[in-house]
């Protein structure tokens, strides 16, 4: 029986566009991904680098300005279907289940999707979680095992009680691994609001 479900952010709730950041930067000039690229981004990620010096990374590596940085790096945000945050109230309303999120992202993302969906329907969001575990905020990232070992010892969550959303099969690869469930979305195919309908065997 699920007691306990963790969403993921990211085209679960707001839908993303994973290739626009990289479309936008090989137009500035930024056409390789290299080792070094991967372990500044996964450290902003995980909070270990201010923005300042993340922004300034980009712009002296590659002489991109801040405005256009923002923008590329921004571009993968899209919009936040209304349906989504009213399913969520639903069942956050029912107190059914205990709900966490947890989100690899960063701040200026989360800065842009406030700016983007507006103060009181981030904060409706938010309000439906008991936990709302963003990385930079915590200093840990998926699919990292330590990030999962962190929601469950904290909240006191048995595994086989707690339910995992998320769109990318190494994320839920490794909670699985942890004896949490999973649902694996396709984003392309799939909507968090079928869950009781997808996972209704869990339920």
């Amino acid at each position: 029986m699920i007691k306990n479900i963790i969403f993921d952010f990211g085209d679960i709730f707001i839908n993303l566009d994973k290739e626009a950041t990289y479309r936008k930067m090989t137009k500035l000039g930024v056409s390789k991904i290299t080792p070094q690229m991967i372990q500044v981004y996964q450290e902003y990620e995980k909070g270990l680098m201010e923005t300042a010096d993340f922004i300034s990374y980009f712009s002296s590596s590659f002489s991109i300005s801040k405005n256009d940085l923002l923008f590329a790096w921004n571009a993968v945000l899209l919009d936040f279907p209304e349906n989504r945050l009213r399913f969520l109230q639903e069942i956050a309303f029912s107190e059914k289940y205990r709900l966490f999120l947890l989100s690899n992202t960063n701040d200026l993302h989360i800065t842009s999707v406030k700016n983007s969906v507006g103060i009181p329907f981030f904060t409706d969001f938010k309000n439906c979680f008991e936990q709302f575990y963003l990385s930079h905020e915590i200093n840990l990232r998926k699919p990292d095992k330590e990030i999962y070992e962190f929601v469950l010892d904290s909240n006191q969550l048995k595994p086989e009680e707690t339910l995992f959303v998320d769109d990318l099969k190494e994320n839920t690869d490794a909670a699985k691994m942890l004896g949490i469930h999973v649902w694996n979305l396709n984003p392309t195919t799939e909507n968090v609001t079928e869950l009781f309908e997808k996972q209704s065997h869990l339920f």
